[in-house]
């Protein structure tokens, strides 16, 4: 394609028509950022930009990198990216070999619509931690990111908060994926921990004798292989012990509780061996053998399940050895660990005796049991979507990466909403383009922000160290308000009066952010007494039009007409960690912002320029 041109045409007239092989023309672009925002995301081919149409039209990097402020488009970019593809390549690439990576599951139902709208079946859609539900949901509790993000925002009294603080930072880093890299390596000379096999309270196979059958194999099978061997060994002693158990007198007992059934089963099989052999013997004897072999068998079932998903490996064991054994800790870690180490293993081992693992443990914990067992690769998935790419850990990349080994990456984020306490993998460029190599990776930043008004972008971009940056598209708007206010009730009170005001004024999606969960219910409560209003919840699964009460960590990645910060006071928002949560919440504004705060603003407002916004 040499020409891509546009028109704007109204009853048969021909009023705009222009190029847009640089840039679309503003007129055009500005009717369709100037409307309401949808429940859903809608199609923006119309709107496409120059530095936007590399993202989409990207087909030979193995790594795709995308960092582009708040509103610029990136995901919009990322699903006509999908779109572009899938049908360039038709022949050979199905939407279920593509897989987008959301920030939760909402974000999953508002760009439900696009791929359709563009012709194209939807991709498969996930979040990051329901794929760890199915991977371990089974044998622990799992905390999810929210929960996490919310013992960082408001768990600062607790003796422990800056070691689990540490801890995140270590157990999210490249240096503990590598230390469990050279855990592996040791586990093949030494150290494999193993759960002896039991019946009915006895021991048949001791963890002892499992460990010495493992290390007797040659060293240079891998531990998957050498656990497939032991599995095979267990199956067969297993065997050899239902044979010498069906005599047992308890087998008798369990013969007598047989039904009608299961004796009409024995007898059949007896009459069949009878006419093979042509032999003469006991009925009676050769039944209770048939008999016993029945009920040894179906008791024998469940361990002989057990042995097949290799159970006996005890992966819980081998974790918690990460953080118990200085002999393994000076090997493995090096010279990485954290000053309060101790603190960060007592910690972690009493979460996993609970039967429970912590956001930053749940990574390291599969990553190890998929290098003990055998990885679980997906080879029929070619490319790999990350949307918010700032909220994962170079681990998790890193585990990404070994999950998809056929896959493109394309990941989208913003290193100024990176909200997490874990090191952002956008934060270190060098980690993402040492995951497939710097030949085969390319970076592109979008530096235009479009969701906003020029008057939001100029006042968000004040509060971020080289926030200059940041360009505005010029669409005017109205300049973000600060409202102080004496108090709760008068700050409530003066919510529920704007939020009338606005819907009656046309505001279709109105979101008063809150800063974490506990607020946002305290405000719902408050709120929905007078005005119709609906929750936010992590579990929430739709995104519809309307008022929204939501944590700010929740709105990442998308919009609403107009967005009310519930109190944006210094006593709120001060520390240096919650600068990317209020900008992050701020910039969901695609209109009009208001800012309350009982008390004194926080000091990311005051700090700003004080034209770029109005004070009441």
């Amino acid at each position: 394609m040499t020409l891509k041109r546009q028109f704007v045409i109204r009853r048969r007239n021909l009023k705009v028509m222009f190029d847009t092989g640089v840039t679309i023309g503003d007129e055009l672009l500005q009717q369709v950022l100037g409307r309401s925002s949808d429940a859903q995301m809608k199609s923006i081919v119309a709107t496409i930009q120059k530095e936007q149409n590399r993202i989409i039209r990207n087909d030979t990097s193995r790594m795709l990198i995308v960092q582009g402020a708040a509103g610029s488009g990136k995901t919009s970019a990322a699903l006509q990216r999908v779109a572009y593809l899938l049908y360039k390549h038709r022949e050979t690439l199905r939407a279920d070999q593509m897989i987008l990576f959301s920030p939760n599951p909402m974000f999953n139902s508002y760009v439900s619509t696009v791929l359709p709208e563009l012709g194209e079946e939807n991709m498969l859609q996930t979040t990051f931690q329901e794929y760890l539900e199915r991977r371990l949901g089974r044998e622990f509790q799992l905390e999810d990111p929210f929960v996490q993000i919310e013992y960082v925002l408001t768990g600062e009294e607790d003796e422990l908060y800056q070691a689990r603080m540490d801890g995140i930072r270590y157990k999210s880093s490249l240096q503990f994926f590598e230390a469990i890299g050279r855990y592996k390596a040791l586990l093949e000379r030494k150290g494999m921990k193993f759960k002896p096999l039991r019946f009915m309270g006895r021991e048949i196979v001791g963890a002892e004798a499992i460990s010495e059958r493992f290390y007797a194999y040659d060293p240079a099978i891998t531990l998957a292989n050498r656990c497939e061997l032991l599995k095979e060994w267990l199956l067969k002693e297993i065997a050899a012990f239902g044979k010498e158990e069906v005599n047992q007198p308890w087998v008798d007992e369990q013969i007598q509780l047989l039904d009608t059934e299961d004796y009409q089963r024995a007898y059949q099989r007896m009459r069949r061996q009878q006419q093979k052999s042509n032999d003469h013997f006991s009925e009676y004897e050769e039944e209770r053998t048939i008999l016993g072999r029945m009920v040894v068998s179906e008791r024998l079932k469940p361990l002989r399940k057990w042995i097949k998903s290799l159970r006996f490996v005890d992966v819980t064991k081998l974790y918690c050895q990460l953080f118990e054994q200085s002999e393994i800790v000076q090997e493995v870690h090096m010279d990485a660990l954290p000053e309060d180490w101790s603190l960060i293993c007592e910690h972690t081992i009493s979460k996993i005796k609970a039967g429970e693992l912590f956001y930053e443990d749940i990574t390291p914990f599969l990553y190890l049991k998929e290098m003990t067992l055998g990885f679980h690769s997906n080879h029929a998935i070619r490319h790999v979507i990350i949307d918010e790419a700032q909220d994962y850990s170079p681990f998790q990349l890193f585990f990404l990466k070994r999950l998809f080994p056929r896959a493109r990456m394309t990941a989208l984020g913003d290193l100024n909403q990176a909200i997490y306490a874990h090191s952002s993998v956008l934060q270190q460029s060098a980690v993402l383009t040492d995951l497939y190599g710097s030949d085969n990776s390319e970076q592109i930043i979008l530096q235009q922000s479009y969701r906003s008004t020029r008057e939001i972008v100029e006042f968000t971009r004040g509060m971020l160290p080289g926030g200059e940056a940041i360009i505005p598209f010029n669409r005017a708007g109205e300049k973000p308000e600060v409202i102080v206010v004496s108090g709760q009730d008068d700050l409530f009170t003066q919510i529920k009066e704007d939020v009338t005001a606005l819907r009656n004024e046309g505001y279709e999606s109105i979101a008063v952010i809150c800063k974490n969960a506990e607020e946002s219910k305290e405000v719902h409560e408050h709120l929905s007494k007078d005005i119709e209003a609906r929750l936010i919840k992590k579990t929430t699964l739709s995104f519809e039009k309307g008022v929204h009460i939501i944590p700010a960590y929740l709105a990442k990645g998308v919009e609403f007409d107009a967005v009310l910060i519930f109190d944006g006071s210094n006593d709120k928002y001060t520390r240096e960690s919650e600068r990317k949560l209020f900008y992050t919440a701020c910039t969901r504004a695609m209109h009009l912002l208001h800012v309350y705060s009982a008390g004194e603003p926080s000091r990311f407002i005051t700090e700003t320029d004080q034209e770029s916004y109005v004070r009441r």
